[in-house]
């Protein structure tokens, strides 16, 4: 199935530059790497890592990252950027690593880019040591729920639309030169996976933002459009 990440590549890569789009920058740098450094992992799989910024910056926290995304042109750009550090092309539902070999398995914003979360959970649990944390980031079911994100209605005031929240479907999104294909999935489905993983919720929030522009914070404030989850495997 397409998903438009090959020929987005260029433009996600501008988009992202050193410190990411608003709500990586604003909203979720932030809590991911006060999660990531309380445990003071070892080694980490980012998986779905993209362009490479958050595999930077978890080494840059002294844990030993590799990095796989399916995206070839990503995946180099990531080793362009970062020379010694390990990037692959790879896919969450076929990890190409022996059971139990990372302490921390982070999605970062990549469960909604994969067409089947039945066998890229259990691909992340199956790598994840006994005691280790899956660490994930994603686009709250609200946002991606969305019939035309935000509109103003006929009194001027900004709306945001939902329809649909309880059907798993895929839609395209475009924006400054990126059209890749997004999974819309309920928070129920997600949760189903991973509880019947045998994982256990450590922590779970949807986070405000942390500064940038006002009148954007106001709107991610409106809209819970992220949540931030932490399971650790038994």
């Amino acid at each position: 199935m397409p998903n438009g990440w090959e020929e987005s590549a260029s433009a996600w890569i501008e988009e992202m530059a050193d410190r990411g789009d608003y709500g990586r920058e604003f909203v979720l740098d932030a809590p991911m790497m006060e999660r990531v450094r309380a445990k003071e992992f070892r080694t980490a799989l980012d998986v779905g890592c993209g362009e490479g910024r958050f595999c930077r910056m978890m080494r840059a926290g002294g844990v030993e990252t590799v990095g796989i995304d399916p995206t070839a042109s990503l995946i180099q750009h990531a080793q362009h950027r970062d020379p010694l550090g390990d990037y692959r092309i790879g896919r969450a539902e076929a990890i190409d690593f022996p059971d139990e070999a990372f302490e921390l398995v982070v999605s970062y914003l990549s469960l909604i880019d994969i067409p089947d979360i039945t066998q890229a959970i259990p691909e992340m649990v199956r790598v994840l040591r006994p005691g280790g944390t899956l660490l994930i980031a994603n686009l709250n079911g609200f946002a991606t729920a969305t019939v035309g994100g935000w509109t103003q209605d006929a009194d001027g005031q900004k709306r945001f639309m939902i329809d649909n929240y309880l059907t798993e479907r895929s839609e395209w999104a475009a924006w400054r030169g990126i059209r890749i294909r997004n999974w819309h999935r309920p928070l129920s489905l997600y949760i189903s996976a991973l509880i019947g993983e045998g994982l256990n919720l450590r922590y779970f929030s949807e986070p405000a933002p942390r500064g940038g522009d006002p009148a954007k914070s106001d709107l991610y404030r409106r809209v819970p459009l992220f949540m931030v989850m932490e399971w650790q495997k038994l």
